[in-house]
């Protein structure tokens, strides 16, 4: 299949490395053959997957500056079947580096195009930004994820990304689909979460994921002993959250969803 995903919301915290490496387990424990790219400087999904990021020498980086095939950077982790382009903080250098390039925005999908029917889906992290690494997931992705946190400003600042989503739609690459809204940090004793909810299923209907994200410790765990929260404790709710995610993602792309 090798369908890309880009998971991408410009405001932090929201859940999006959360969502990018347990998506990817999640998907690996389902049989898919699975590559996390990390497209943040800040390199948490590469740490959150056992990766020590001072020893990266071949990552996003050099993929981006076209240095090196991104199959020299390809790393296994100890997901099963998940492979990841990890990330180094040299990473923040591209932002300026690529600016005066030719076709700048297309650099991440000429450097996935000979490698992308090798997985069955690569799951980008963006950083909490509308850069140029951000641009260029999104012209090389088939998709966007977009995490959206069950707190107060909810939707401050997602009229801004759609935005971004319809111009790169425009410019760079017209097949760029919505994958879906997830709504993540769900508490149910919380009245707003819920009112967050409502409103952000009364907007955007279809677009937004039934499965729903819950608050939980286990989650915010993982990453810190360098595991998935599949493999860190595969009964938490947070497991069981994000592989009703990947069977939802499953299910929609095998029934006539674009690869």
């Amino acid at each position: 299949m090798g369908k890309i995903i880009a998971v991408a919301n410009q405001k932090g915290g929201v859940g999006k490395t959360t969502t990018a490496l347990n998506l990817a387990a999640a998907l690996g424990v389902l049989e898919q053959k699975v590559l996390l790219i990390d497209a943040d400087p800040q390199a948490n999904a590469s740490s959150g997957l056992g990766i020590d990021i001072d020893q990266v020498t071949k990552g996003t980086y050099q993929v981006l500056e076209l240095e090196i095939p991104a199959s020299e950077a390809i790393v296994a982790t100890s997901s099963p079947n998940v492979s990841i382009i990890p990330a180094h903080i040299d990473l923040v250098a591209v932002e300026i580096e690529l600016v005066d390039k030719m076709e700048r925005e297309y650099m991440l999908k000429k450097a996935l195009e000979p490698i992308k029917n090798q997985f069955d889906f690569i799951i980008i992290d963006c950083a909490p930004s509308l850069g140029l690494i951000t641009l260029n997931a999104l012209t090389a992705a088939n998709s966007i994820i977009i995490p959206i946190q069950c707190e107060y400003f909810a939707l401050e600042g997602l009229g801004k990304l759609l935005n971004t989503i319809k111009s790169v739609q425009k410019v760079h690459n017209e097949n760029l689909e919505i994958e879906g809204l997830l709504l993540t940090m769900y508490d149910s004793r919380l009245r707003l979460s819920n009112q967050v909810i409502d409103e952000v299923k009364k907007h955007f209907q279809q677009m937004v994921f039934k499965t729903i994200i819950h608050r939980n410790t286990k989650l915010s765990e993982a990453p810190s002993f360098g595991e998935s929260i599949i493999a860190y404790d595969a009964e938490s709710r947070g497991a069981v959250n994000y592989i009703n995610l990947a069977n939802e993602i499953l299910k929609k792309n095998t029934h006539g969803k674009s690869n």
